[in-house]
């Protein structure tokens, strides 16, 4: 299968850093903390990226999988891993995160900057899924582009800031082409309560936040 990510993979944390001035990596690891992950917590990664989000999961305790279909962003994150933390064990699973059949075996399942390769309704069957791969209670984490909110001008510019990144991942990467989605409202919908936001602000205007949802047990 061919690897999307051949490309655009090598270059990916410097294009994040140089598009969100760090904010992309902070919104990744936002909703890891003592608080959230306990030691032996078993955790999910859906999509790798620059994977330092799954490296600080593990460092508080956590038993983590990453699974990406790009051999490229895993092996990536392979030597991100042996650069930063080398005695820790990561597993990962080089595969399509539909074919992952571990219903009901994860405490967190995390889709950051993941969910946004689809378009709406493939999304939405994959964010389905991820939740039915949590346990009864578990967490389900979204970190994203935020939804367009507050004046004309600042949500002109949110849209603006969005489609320079969606083109540049559908024209390099074949990525899906669509609008801004709105995780909670999704989130809610299939069933999730949405217990915290944390917003991250580029220009003093939120572009990204993480999103903290719960499985009713």
């Amino acid at each position: 299968m061919r690897d999307k990510y051949k490309y655009i993979g090598p270059v990916y944390d410097f294009l994040s850093n140089l598009y969100s001035g760090k904010n992309i990596h902070h919104c990744k690891t936002a909703m890891l903390d003592v608080e959230t992950v306990k030691p032996g917590d078993r955790i999910l990664f859906a999509g790798v990226g620059h994977g330092r989000d799954a490296i600080r999961a593990a460092e508080l305790g956590a038993d983590v999988t990453v699974v990406d279909l790009s051999e490229t962003m895993l092996r990536k994150f392979a030597d991100a891993l042996q650069t930063d933390a080398p005695n820790l064990k990561i597993r990962r699973v080089h595969g399509d995160i539909m074919k992952v059949d571990e219903v009901g075996q994860y405490d967190m399942v995390v889709a950051n900057f993941f969910l946004n390769v689809f378009d709406e309704e493939m999304m939405v069957k994959v964010l389905e899924h991820l939740i039915q791969l949590g346990k009864a209670d578990a967490k389900v984490v979204v970190g994203d582009f935020c939804y367009p909110t507050g004046n004309l001008l600042s949500r002109l510019f949110k849209k603006a800031y969005w489609y320079m990144a969606v083109f540049i991942f559908w024209l390099f990467a074949n990525n899906a082409f669509h609008k801004i989605y709105n995780y909670p409202e999704h989130m809610q919908r299939l069933g999730l309560q949405v217990t915290t936001k944390k917003h991250f602000k580029l220009l003093n205007m939120d572009c990204y936040w993480s999103i903290l949802g719960q499985k009713q047990a």
